[in-house]
């Protein structure tokens, strides 16, 4: 960051996303002016943002993608998004679970890089209706029969249901199974989150398991990253009073942040960790 010190290269590209977002479009020679870097650095990051399938390059700087709300992208390609930032927000939401308790995880990408920190958390009970968390921690519990075993390993329960292009399992089988649970902790993903629209996903199916999930936590964290603030589905689920708190990650902007914390009691950012932790 020779041209500006002051901010990292994800840091100028989340604040450019924002501005897009809430403007509807941005100029590059605004850009230039506001992060007070060069015309090439900017159309650097307008590239790394289209890369990623958040914008669109018009002439002259870039508008959002407008993308339908019942579209749903499958694990593998939302698995290549903010991976870092879902990295952080894992290792941030690990450290709120205590050994012993029943521990509950929805479907999707985050919560599947949250049960790879959670594994060696002793003595949980998991519900998931995640068949790829579910494998995070069938992997562990296999490489622990090769090598003798060890006490206080997981004990996983999957719901059942029909699987969604994420690798969830919803519908009635699941709704089902969830509503004869209780968790101490639900650490839920969503698609999108917002003020208006409180939580949301593009499948209908995956709402009210997600429904379900909600009414049967004694509390309630949002893990997410903050590319879904202000991104609506096609169907609501939740309002923002039904979540305790919500763990996102640094580049979420100020302005999101004073808003969060006018309608959410909990919001903790996950700084990046320090190099070579």
């Amino acid at each position: 960051m020779s041209e500006n010190q002051n901010l990292l290269a994800e840091q100028r590209r989340a604040l450019i996303l924002d501005e897009v977002r809430r403007r509807g479009g941005v100029r590059v020679n605004e850009l230039t002016r506001r992060l007070n870097v060069s015309d090439m650095t900017v159309r650097r990051d307008l590239d790394a943002l289209a890369r990623r399938g958040v914008i669109e390059k018009v002439h002259g700087g870039a508008v959002p993608v407008v993308e339908a709300s019942t579209h749903e992208p499958g694990f593998e390609a939302k698995s290549a998004l903010e991976p870092t930032a879902k990295e952080d927000i894992a290792r941030v939401a690990a450290a709120m679970v205590v050994p012993g308790s029943a521990v509950a995880l929805s479907g999707g990408t985050t919560t599947y890089v949250l049960a790879q920190h959670l594994v060696d958390v002793r003595d949980l009970t998991v519900v998931t209706n995640s068949v790829r968390v579910a494998d995070v921690f069938h992997a562990v519990q296999r490489s622990n029969a090769v090598g003798g075993g060890r006490t206080g390993a997981a004990t996983v329960v999957l719901t059942g249901g029909v699987r969604t292009p994420s690798d969830s399992l919803v519908g009635p089988v699941a709704d089902q199974a969830i509503a004869s649970l209780h968790f101490d902790v639900l650490f839920l993903g969503v698609h999108g989150i917002s003020v208006e629209a409180g939580l949301s996903t593009p499948n209908l199916a995956e709402a009210e398991t997600n429904r379900r999930f909600i009414q049967s936590a004694r509390r309630v964290v949002v893990v997410a990253d903050h590319t879904k603030w202000g991104t609506v589905g096609l169907s609501s689920f939740a309002g923002l009073e039904q979540v305790d708190t919500f763990v996102t990650d640094s580049g979420l902007s100020a302005a999101a942040r004073e808003e969060i914390a006018e309608h959410l009691p909990g919001l903790l950012v996950a700084e990046p960790a320090p190099d070579g932790d």
